[in-house]
C-alpha cells in the first residue's frame, strides 16, 4: 500500500468516525476534496531547507488562490488567529529528475504552480528571489521543489515517480 493510500485511507476512517458520533453539524460531515494541494521536495536537501521551501511554496498557493483558504479561526476565549488551507497539504520527495519532471507537467497542464530553486537560498528578499528566477528560462532551473494545486487526478499525473515524504 502507497504511503499517499495510506494518507487517504486514514482520512477516510476519520471521516467516518466523524460521521458516527452522530448529529454534530455540518462540521463533523466527511469531506473528499475534488482538488489536490502538494508539495514535491527534492530528496537531497537538509531538514531546515526542506522546512523553508516547504513553507515558501505553499505562500504561493495561498494568496493566488483564495478558494483554498478557509475561514478564520477563533478559540474558545475569543482569540483571532489567521485562517489557513481547508484541505490537507500532502508533501512528496524525489530525486532532481523527478522534481523537474514534475515541473515540466505542471506547466504543461497550466496548474498553478511556486517554484523554488537553488538560487533562492542565496537571497534575502522576495525582489532579489524573483530577480533570480527570472534570470533563467524555464527549462534550465536548478529546481529544490515546487507546489502544485488542481484536480486530483490531474496532480497525481504530474507527482508521477514521487513519494511520499518521510
Amino acid at each position: 500500500m502507497s504511503d499517499e493510500t495510506k494518507y487517504e485511507n486514514t482520512e477516510q476512517s476519520e471521516q467516518s468516525e466523524q460521521s458516527e458520533q452522530g448529529e454534530q453539524g455540518a462540521a463533523d460531515a466527511p469531506v473528499r476534496f475534488d482538488t489536490k494541494i502538494a508539495v514535491l521536495l527534492r530528496d537531497d536537501l537538509e531538514t531546515w531547507q526542506r522546512l523553508n521551501v516547504t513553507a515558501f511554496l505553499v505562500s504561493g498557493l495561498g494568496t493566488a488562490l483564495p478558494e483554498v483558504v478557509g475561514e478564520p479561526y477563533q478559540d474558545a476565549d475569543g482569540t483571532a488567529y489567521l485562517p489557513m488551507f481547508r484541505q490537507p497539504v500532502l508533501v512528496f520527495e524525489g530525486g532532481k529528475e523527478a522534481v523537474t519532471a514534475a515541473h515540466e507537467r505542471a506547466v504543461r497542464r497550466g496548474l498553478p504552480t511556486a517554484v523554488f530553486t537553488t538560487d533562492l537560498f542565496g537571497t534575502g528578499h522576495d525582489r532579489a528571489n524573483r530577480a533570480a528566477v527570472a534570470a533563467v528560462g524555464k527549462d534550465r532551473l536548478d529546481l529544490v521543489g515546487i507546489a502544485v494545486h488542481g484536480p486530483r487526478n490531474s496532480v497525481d499525473k504530474v507527482l508521477k515517480g514521487a513519494r511520499m515524504h518521510r
